[in-house]
């Protein structure tokens, strides 16, 4: 009987592509569904957001001005390499969500194919989101969807990974960067994300995850003036209308969290990429 001791895991912040700890120094103890420890976590603080959020926006220029297709290229890479880490985000899903085997495997199986159906799409939003518009005169006029900018992610607190996927994978793909809050007492899948992300092309500081606590980081990044819209999927439920407040202050676009957890395995169509783009209207005369 071997008497060696397990190398307990401290893990850390992913921010502008690089791993700090948090500048509060604080860490948190993650347990399973049983209660049974796991490792510890950073706690992020209001400094680490505020930096995540300096991150994101020195990364948007190269994100939103890269072509569509690169994007897509970008994105099928975190599938790839996702794939490779399979049987490890399966213990990780299990071990935090209580799932069986089984339904572990399904959920990490519905998170790779999230990444590959956001890659497809990257160069199609134009074709379909876009028009040419009919005009009274010389001109041609084409309406095209844009990306907003940061946008601030609070993930779903019971789906770890899936869900995780499901809110960050479309704001990727239309091209803009994200601050991501992760589920507190499910951070692992979202942390071994963070070192796939690191290793799949995705440029530093075009996804940064902040593991701690959304009751505390939420509104910090909800009035933050230089966030451009925010997802409230996993905000707490008595918090939802202050944060909606808050952004209001800074007029950012807010995406609401739905009345009860939805269901991540469902095709998550286009509905959850559209806040986060604009319309850009571009005039053309006729015969040049």
């Amino acid at each position: 009987m071997s008497d060696r001791l397990a190398v307990r895991k401290t893990f850390k912040l992913y921010l502008g592509g690089a791993f700090p700890r948090s500048e509060s120094g604080r860490t948190y103890a993650v347990t399973d569904h049983r209660g049974g420890f796991l490792a510890n976590a950073a706690h992020a603080s209001r400094k680490d957001a505020r930096d995540a959020v300096v991150a994101a926006r020195a990364a948007f220029g190269t994100w939103s001005r890269a072509t569509a297709y690169n994007r897509g290229q970008v994105l099928y890479r975190v599938a790839e390499v996702m794939e490779g880490r399979h049987a490890q985000f399966c213990e990780e899903v299990a071990a935090g969500e209580g799932l069986s085997a089984g339904r572990a495997r399904a959920a990490v199986d519905a998170a790779v194919d999230r990444w590959v159906w956001y890659a497809g799409w990257t160069d199609k939003l134009a074709a379909v989101l876009g028009s040419a518009n009919p005009v009274a005169g010389p001109f041609f006029d084409f309406s095209l969807p844009e990306p907003t900018g940061v946008v601030a992610v609070l993930a779903p607190q019971r789906s770890s990974l899936l869900g995780l996927v499901s809110v960050l994978a479309p704001v990727l793909a239309s091209g803009n960067t994200a601050v991501v809050v992760t589920s507190r007492e499910r951070p692992l899948p979202a942390v071994t994300l963070g070192e796939v992300l690191a290793t799949s092309d995705v440029p530093g500081g075009v996804v940064n995850l902040l593991t701690g606590d959304a009751a505390e980081l939420g509104p910090w990044l909800a009035e933050h003036d230089d966030v451009d819209a925010v997802d409230l999927t996993g905000a707490p439920p008595a918090q939802a209308m202050e944060l909606e407040r808050l952004a209001a202050g800074s007029i950012k676009r807010v995406l609401r969290p739905p009345a009860e957890e939805p269901d991540w395995t469902a095709d998550p169509g286009l509905s959850r990429m559209t806040p986060f783009l604009e319309t850009k209207t571009v005039w053309h005369p006729k015969g040049v």
